[in-house]
């Protein structure tokens, strides 16, 4: 493991420690809210229409106890490719139950991360946030991977800024609710990131206004 890499890893588990302290800390009081199931997320989004993914006992005992969401929306059209939509919701984070960072799964399920980049969401009204861009690869598949963390309204694309503002918000509101989102589309022959990302962006418009009708703000 190259030195950058496990200084990465040293700084994720010392966030982590230090946010599970702090969370401990605050006592056994928590504010949970109530949230609606990510199961009654809308299976229809403008054209778009959703079929579930069924999630295994391996992968559901990898995420923890949370609520979460995989479907497959299809342009009727079938003109384009299918879109895949990931929602992991944690009504809590004090038990040690937290989000995982898909850069630390994709490589366990035989994806290359051939290219990481930040960019900037924007999307009518609610304020610009940042996201993660990466294109996977496997063979001579490639995909397009949008995702961030989202909690209390709020959009950050690093795990580490994620960290900070659980930690910020158990003492604040005394909660430590959170969720990921992710979405995931395969690149045609030849297309280029932007290109791909241009693509996934009305979907996307469409997922953002309803984030905090399932995960509170």
């Amino acid at each position: 493991m190259k030195l950058t890499a496990l200084l990465r890893f040293a700084l994720a588990a010392g966030l982590i420690a230090v946010t599970a302290i702090l969370l401990q800390a605050r006592g056994r009081t928590e504010i949970v809210p109530q949230h609606n199931p990510l199961s009654s997320f809308p299976a229809s989004l403008g054209n778009w229409d959703g079929t579930d993914v069924s999630l295994d006992k391996d992968t559901l005992a990898i995420l923890g106890a949370g609520d979460f969401m995989e479907r497959v929306y299809q342009d009727p059209s079938g003109a384009l490719p299918p879109i895949d939509l990931f929602l992991a919701y944690f009504a809590s984070q004090r038990a040690g139950d937290t989000i995982h960072s898909p850069q630390h799964c994709l490589p366990g399920a035989g994806w290359n991360a051939d290219e990481k980049q930040l960019i900037t969401l924007s999307f009518p009204d609610h304020s610009p946030f940042p996201a993660n861009r990466y294109v996977i690869s496997k063979g001579e598949s490639r995909r397009l991977v949008l995702y961030w963390y989202w909690a209390h309204d709020r959009g950050v694309a690093s795990e580490y800024w994620a960290k900070y503002y659980l930690v910020a918000d158990a003492i604040r509101m005394n909660r430590s609710d959170g969720a990921l989102v992710r979405i995931t589309l395969p690149m045609l022959s030849g297309e280029s990131p932007e290109a791909a990302e241009q693509r996934v962006l009305p979907f996307a418009s469409q997922v953002v206004p309803l984030l905090d009708n399932y995960i509170p703000r």
